[in-house]
């Protein structure tokens, strides 16, 4: 972060959510060392400020604004934030997310479903509708990039909920792009697999059969680490992808090219 070679983000300001461990908070160090200042979002206020702590000691820009992005009230907090500390909003990757380890639809029960769907679907939502203006009011290009999954373009195993949820995230993405193309923001997502995070862990905690599906299926035979999505979101939310709109990108180790 202390050279002076110029990076992708430099000068940009990126907001990044579920941004307390895994491909968030791998991405927020990624985004200041490209030269982004970033505002990183979750719910667990401990874990964020020490992310921040460790960007700021290495030279980068950063502020920790804890919240819930399934709450609106939250999200519009941490893109005002952004702007009141930052000067404006260039850049988003809304990467929270919620999964639970593959069960038949009848045997997901309605809390379940509704925590999927709330932090998967409604929280994209909630962060767009504040993202979105704050970028318009900037006056130059804005970069928004939402994380969907494998789960988003086949039916992987997974719960029929997150499936389903995933989906919708490709959708939003798409409508967004064509809503806002002309207005100067790109809006793509992120067709991510099998990643070895805490959520991952969690899951395969549940469901150690598992594993071994989640390795047989992608042709490089192995689960991708949080920095080699990290880079595919900077890239997206970087000038480098200026002509990138409404696209469901792979970083899935060739999951879906079978």
């Amino acid at each position: 972060m202390t050279n002076d070679a110029r990076g992708m983000l430099d000068g940009r300001v990126a907001l990044i959510t579920g941004a307390s461990s895994g491909i968030g908070a791998a991405a927020a160090r990624l985004f200041a060392a490209e030269g982004a200042a970033v505002v990183v979002t979750a719910r667990r206020a401990d874990r964020l400020q020490e992310l921040v702590d460790g960007i700021r000691a290495a030279g980068g820009r950063a502020l920790a604004v804890a919240g819930d992005v399934t709450v609106p009230q939250d999200a519009e907090r941490a893109v005002a934030a952004a702007v009141e500390t930052f000067g404006r909003l260039d850049a988003a990757f809304n990467n929270a997310g919620y999964a639970t380890a593959g069960a038949l639809l009848h045997e997901v029960d309605d809390a379940d479903y509704a925590r999927t769907m709330d932090v998967n679907v409604r929280g994209v939502w909630n962060c767009m509708r504040h993202q979105l203006p704050a970028m318009l009011a900037s006056g130059v290009p804005g970069a928004v990039v939402n994380t969907s999954s494998v789960a988003g373009t086949v039916a992987t195993g997974a719960s029929a909920a997150y499936v389903a949820a995933k989906h919708a995230v490709i959708g939003l993405t798409k409508a967004a792009a064509a809503e806002y193309g002309a207005r100067g923001i790109r809006v793509n997502a992120l067709v991510v697999g099998n990643t070895m995070t805490e959520m991952m862990e969690q899951v395969l905690d549940r469901d150690p059969e598992l594993e071994g599906a989640f390795l047989a299926r992608p042709v490089q035979k192995r689960m991708a680490d949080a920095e080699e999505v990290a880079q595919a979101a900077a890239w997206l939310c970087s000038e480098r992808s200026s002509f990138v709109t409404g696209a469901a990108v792979p970083v899935d180790g060739g999951w879906t090219a079978t």
